[in-house]
C-alpha cells in the first residue's frame, strides 16, 4: 500500500513538475516572441542594412551559448531576451527586402500565418496524443550536417534550385525541432524552461525565414 502511495506520489510529482515547465516555457516563448517583434519593427524603422553572416554568427552563438550557461539563474532570463531581441532586430533589413518586393506585404502575411499554424499544429499534436518524438534525434541530427553542407556549397557555387531546396529542407528541419522538443518536455528530457523557450524560438526564427525565402521565390517573377 505504501508503495503504491510512493509511485502515485511520483507521478503527480512529475506531472506537476511537466505542467510548470510547459507553462513557463510558453509563457516565455510568448514574451520573447512579442519582444523579438518589437525589435524587427524597430529594424525596419531605422532602415538597419542586412548583418554581415560572422557578425551575426558570432551574435547568435555567444548569445546562446551565454544563455546555456546562465540558464540556472535569473541572469538566463535576461540573456534569453537578449538573444531573441538580437535574432529580431536581425529579421527587419529581411522584412524590409521582402515588403519592398511586389505583393511582398502577401508573402510576409503568408509566411507569419503559415508559421502560427504550423507551430500550434504540431505543439497541439505532441500535447495531445503524448507521443515521444525522441526518434527524431537521429534525422535532427543527420539534418543538421545535410543543411549547414548545403549553406557551404551554396555560398560559392550558384546552383539553380539549390536556394529552394535548402528554404524546404530548414522547414522540414524546424517542424522536426518542434516535435522534438516540445515531446522532450512531456516526457522529462527537459525541465529547464529557458532552454526549452531558445530551443522552440529558434525552429520558429528558421521556420519563418525558411517560409518566406520559400514563398518569396515562388512568387518571383524572375
Amino acid at each position: 500500500m505504501h508503495e503504491q502511495d510512493y509511485v502515485l506520489n511520483q507521478t503527480q510529482a512529475a506531472q506537476g513538475e511537466v505542467s510548470r515547465v510547459l507553462r513557463n516555457t510558453y509563457g516565455l516563448l510568448a514574451l520573447t516572441l512579442a519582444f523579438s517583434g518589437v525589435m524587427a519593427y524597430v529594424a525596419q524603422q531605422m532602415n538597419v542594412r542586412h548583418m554581415n553572416v560572422f557578425v551575426l554568427l558570432i551574435g547568435f552563438y555567444g548569445l546562446f551559448f551565454l544563455t546555456t550557461k546562465l540558464r540556472n539563474s535569473a541572469w538566463g532570463l535576461v540573456s534569453t531576451f537578449a538573444l531573441t531581441g538580437f535574432m529580431g532586430f536581425t529579421l527587419g533589413p529581411i522584412l524590409n527586402r521582402y515588403l519592398g518586393m511586389s505583393g511582398g506585404a502577401e508573402v510576409v502575411t503568408a509566411a507569419f500565418a503559415m508559421t502560427a499554424l504550423v507551430f500550434c499544429g504540431l505543439s497541439a499534436y505532441v500535447l495531445t496524443t503524448r507521443k515521444d518524438m525522441s526518434f527524431l534525434s537521429g534525422f535532427i541530427t543527420a539534418g543538421f550536417f545535410v543543411l549547414l553542407g548545403a549553406v557551404l556549397v551554396s555560398l560559392f557555387f550558384q546552383i539553380s534550385g539549390l536556394q529552394l531546396a535548402i528554404s524546404a529542407g530548414f522547414v522540414l528541419f524546424s517542424s522536426a525541432c518542434i516535435l522534438f522538443q516540445t515531446s522532450a518536455i512531456i516526457h522529462g528530457g527537459e525541465r529547464n524552461y529557458i532552454m526549452a523557450t531558445i530551443s522552440l524560438y529558434v525552429s520558429i526564427y528558421n521556420l519563418f525565414v525558411s517560409l518566406l525565402q520559400l514563398f518569396g521565390i515562388m512568387g518571383s517573377d524572375d
